[in-house]
């Protein structure tokens, strides 16, 4: 058997075939410049004219999410999101983590739709699909001006990341969270540097991560983990200990979710395990399809986050004795609206009232 190719940097291999396209493209792994590896990251302009997308899942957790890039670069193979780049004519594979769609007017597309008086105040969530802090955020900064434009307007936000770069943003978090606005959570997936590495190659270590939720707690806004995806045979085992060491940085409360493989991404994942762990190849999948009901992906509402059948109950069982040993006794804290407001257009500013400062 021939062992598929490990590209430096990247989580996935291979650009699979689009599901949508009958062209196939195949990468070139030799493009690259120095260390960086191939294919070298490229980004497009997204001119998509709304911001707010929402969605009616029960399992999700938010009704509404703005997403400042579509794609991601942290690379990681399992990533439920690949399938989506599809949709713009690339590959779930190499294309998702090397091919980014970036709204560079995210910002004044949220003001707009906040501004409208049809928007009723909700939680907007932070990475509802790819990381709002994947690296080039540091240089373009996208998040960061939305940030500063539900802090403008007082509307709620929750913040799903695995970078440490959400750390830049504390001031802004923290004015929010004041106000009763802004939760923060950490994706930790594994405690193992190595591990974390191989499986989401350009997102911070699991040590950064737990930097930044002491950062987030320290800085008075509340903070959790979620253990996400935990992948049975492979990284479930370590649950209780992220738990743990996410508690200790000051975490309150925690989630979890099971691996699901839709489209592409399960023969993604498959080839990674070839890779890097052909040992464990066939007991992880096998696992994966005990908890969806014989295959290797389950898209059905109510179940597609945590599985069924033993595994998924050994899982369920084993997050909430870590919880209650970590101490995690709170739950996901409340945000609110109340605080929200429409500021005055530039002009009307010098006769706003006092209460509106």
């Amino acid at each position: 058997m021939t062992v598929p190719t490990t590209i430096h940097g990247r989580g996935a291999g291979s650009n699979p075939k689009n599901r949508f396209v009958r062209l196939d493209v195949l990468p070139d792994l030799d493009s690259a410049d120095g260390d960086e590896p191939g294919p070298r990251t490229v980004f497009f302009h997204d001119t998509t004219r709304t911001i707010i997308a929402t969605n009616d899942s029960p399992d999700v957790g938010f009704e509404a999410s703005v997403n400042p890039y579509r794609g991601c670069e942290h690379g990681c193979v399992y990533c439920f999101a690949r399938p989506t780049h599809e949709y713009l004519g690339f590959s779930a594979g190499l294309d998702f983590e090397s091919k980014i769609m970036v709204k560079p007017d995210a910002a004044k597309l949220l003001r707009a739709e906040l501004t409208s008086p049809k928007w009723q105040p909700k939680v907007l969530q932070l990475s509802g699909v790819t990381d709002c802090y994947q690296p080039i955020e540091r240089k373009l900064t996208l998040t960061r001006q939305c940030l500063e434009v539900l802090a403008e307007f007082r509307n709620p936000v929750s913040v799903l990341t695995k970078n440490h770069l959400v750390t830049r943003d504390i001031d802004i978090l923290a004015t929010l969270a004041a106000r009763q606005a802004a939760v923060v959570l950490l994706s930790i997936t594994t405690l193992d540097h190595d591990l974390a590495m191989k499986m989401e190659p350009r997102a911070s270590s699991p040590a950064r991560r737990l930097a930044a939720v002491r950062a987030m707690a320290d800085a008075g806004i509340p903070v959790g983990v979620m253990a996400a995806p935990m992948i049975p045979g492979l990284n479930d085992q370590e649950m209780p200990a992220i738990l743990a060491a996410a508690a200790e940085a000051g975490a309150k409360f925690a989630g979890y979710t099971s691996l699901r493989l839709p489209f592409a991404v399960k023969d993604l994942f498959a080839d990674w395990l070839t890779r890097h762990f052909p040992d464990r190849k066939e007991k992880v999948l096998n696992r994966i399809r005990d908890m969806r009901g014989g295959k290797l992906n389950d898209p059905e509402f109510g179940s597609r986050m945590r599985g069924g059948g033993i595994w998924a109950g050994q899982l369920k069982s084993m997050f909430a004795l870590a919880k209650r040993k970590a101490g995690m006794t709170g739950h996901f804290p409340s945000l609110s609206t109340a605080a929200f407001r429409r500021p005055a257009p530039p002009q009307l500013e010098l006769w706003s009232s006092a209460d509106d400062q």
